[in-house]
């Protein structure tokens, strides 16, 4: 069993991994099939840290700054190249309001029906990319 993630993103090369078997380790149950990784853990070792860093500072960036010993700037672009490679979820960060529109189900819906397995993930991507 690999524990070091690190080795793990190491030894991938940033190339696309593909899953072919996940068992549960508490009910032993196991599920074959060709499954990708989440975006997340498709990023390298070291921005999956800077992610974990950032949340847990809250999204303060001056928070950051200290930790790392980096300036806002760093942050900021450092931010936004791991940003650049998680495409599965689009923000408008235009200082205009977004005015909801009553047939978009709303994000908390779709995520909703997307854990009881109402929906698919790639449906609820649609979804979610409609009520942008």
């Amino acid at each position: 069993m690999i524990h070091d993630w690190n080795k793990l993103t190491q030894m991938t090369g940033g190339e696309p991994v593909i899953i072919e078997r996940v068992r549960s380790e508490g009910s032993g149950i196991a599920v074959e099939g060709a499954f990708r990784l989440p975006p997340l853990a498709e990023l390298t070792y070291e921005d999956q840290v800077f992610v974990a860093a950032f949340v847990k500072c809250h999204g303060s960036i001056k928070q950051m700054e200290k930790y790392f010993g980096i300036s806002y700037p760093t942050v900021k672009n450092r931010l936004n190249k791991i940003g650049e490679r998680l495409d599965f979820v689009e923000v408008d960060i235009s200082d205009e309001p977004v005015e909801p529109e009553s047939d978009v189900p709303k994000r908390a819906e779709v995520l909703d029906r997307l854990e009881k397995g109402e929906i698919t993930p790639d449906v609820a991507v649609q979804l979610l990319r409609k009520g942008k």
